[in-house]
Formats: structure tokens, C-alpha cells, sequence
């Protein structure tokens, strides 16, 4: 972890969802709020526990076509502003939960990508004052009914299904992300690299994303802007393991199966 980063996760802790601090290696417990006032508890082993969704959004908020080499790829040109669609919170699932492939909608794409989560309400933010109101990053699968989209479906409609908005494995703070060499992501598929990349190819910044979005909405604490996505998307198929990573963040692991009765 860079110097000044500590992590958030959310366990299962003897039957009850809790915030866990890990800081040097070791987990504390949180008393508290995550998004407010809190202090590291009690340690606890790291070993043993379910991973959760480490916030619950109320919203992710999504950009499409945020890369360069992206927009290229799917032969598009780019935006003149942010192209902005809504995941609903019940497509969110956090590490080792599965993907379910919709019956009858074709190929589904993974889609790797740097989340920003919010840590107080935050409405008509200006980009100057906006990392203020970031409390961490988190890896984002942007999970995609890609031939569902190639008949003119809306993004919310093929990116909203129950699943497809994994999110993990915990969020962390303290990360540099203004740095000039920006934040790298990757996404590998049963241990082969599909993409890599970093928020530097951004063809907008974080800061100006939260202004803008802010503008149209208010972003409540745990709401997720999912940045966009690099080259390399492909396809999902049952049996598959697909894996996120952030720099400083860690890896996001889903399973991959089909829908069942």
C-alpha cells in the first residue's frame, strides 16, 4: 500500500455485517461509522471470514467509453462529455459471489474498471473541492449483456441485471490518484490478462467526473462512480473466473455461472 493508505473491508462477523480496518497488515474491527467518525477496535484474525460488498451504494454511477483506446475499439468516437448510465444497487455482488448469465441474451462481456466511492453527500461539487469528497477506490467489474447492447438496448437495461456490478474486495483510502502515472487496472480471465491499462488514459479526470455528476444528481455515501472501462473486453462464459485489479486496491474474484430455475 502506498504510504498513508488503509483499507476498508466488510465481513461477516459471527452472523452480523461489519467494517474491518486493515492498517500495516493487521484488522481491527471499526467502532463507528465508515463514513463518519470511527476508531479501530478490537484485532481480529484475517483468516476465516466472508468478504461482503465492502459498501452498499444506494447507486453506481457508470461512464462509458472513458478510454481512448476503448472508444477505439468499439468504434466509437469520443464523447464530448461524459456518457453517464446508472447500475441499480441490486446488480451489486462482492468478491467470490458469481455472475449469473441471463438465459436468452447472448454474450456477456467483462468490463475492468477503477470505482471511486463517495464519502459524504455530495451535490454541485466543484473539481477543485471534489477529492474531498472521495473516501476510497475499489475495484468495479462493469459486467455487460454486450450482444443485448449491439441491438440498441439502453446501458442501463444491459449493464442493470442481478449480478452484474461486483465490487471489491474492500475500499481504499489514501491513494494517489492525481499522480501523474495514474491509477493501473487490469482485468485477467482464468489467469490470462485481457486488459491493462491506467486512469491516466482517462479522457476525463476523476475530479471533473464528481463535479459533473454532482451537477445532475446528489451522490449519497457508498454511491460508486465506476470510471470506464480500457481495452480488452471479451466475453464471459460458465465456469469462468474473472478477476479485477486496482493498484492499491487488490483483486475482485467472480465466479462465472448460468441462470438457474
Amino acid at each position: 500500500m502506498q504510504s498513508g493508505t488503509r483499507k476498508f473491508y466488510r465481513i461477516d462477523f459471527k452472523g452480523s455485517p461489519r467494517h474491518v480496518i486493515e492498517e500495516d497488515g493487521r484488522w481491527r474491527l471499526l467502532e463507528g461509522d465508515v463514513f463518519g467518525k470511527y476508531t479501530a477496535g478490537e484485532e481480529i484474525p484475517r483468516d476465516g471470514h466472508t468478504l461482503l460488498p465492502p459498501v452498499l451504494p444506494s447507486k453506481l454511477v457508470c461512464i462509458g467509453l472513458n478510454y481512448k483506446d476503448h472508444a477505439a475499439e468499439q468504434n466509437k468516437p469520443l464523447p464530448k462529455s461524459p456518457l453517464m448510465f446508472i447500475k441499480p444497487s441490486t446488480s451489486v455482488i462482492g468478491p467470490g459471489g458469481a455472475i449469473v448469465l441471463p438465459k436468452g441474451v447472448g454474450r456477456v462481456d467483462h468490463e475492468a474498471e477503477v470505482g471511486v466511492v463517495i464519502g459524504r453527500r455530495a451535490h454541485r461539487v466543484s473539481e477543485a473541492d471534489a477529492r474531498q469528497y472521495v473516501l476510497g477506490l475499489v475495484c468495479v467489474n462493469d459486467v455487460t449483456a454486450r450482444e443485448l447492447q449491439n441491438t440498441g438496448a439502453q446501458y442501463t437495461h444491459v449493464k442493470g441485471f442481478d449480478t452484474f456490478g461486483p465490487i471489491g474486495p474492500c475500499v481504499a483510502a489514501g491513494i494517489e490518484y492525481h499522480a501523474a502515472e495514474g491509477v493501473g487496472v487490469e482485468g485477467w480471465v482464468n489467469g490470462a490478462r485481457r486488459q491493462t491499462s491506467s486512469t491516466a488514459q482517462l479522457v476525463f479526470s476523476i475530479d471533473y467526473l464528481i463535479a459533473y455528476i454532482t451537477r445532475v444528481m446528489t451522490l449519497l455515501p457508498g454511491d460508486i462512480i465506476a470510471t470506464g472501462t480500457p481495452p480488452g473486453i471479451g466475453p464471459l462464459e460458465e465456469g469462468d473466473s474473472v478477476t479485477i485489479t486496482v493498484a492499491g486496491v487488490g483483486e475482485l474474484t467472480n465466479s462465472v455461472r448460468g441462470e438457474r430455475p
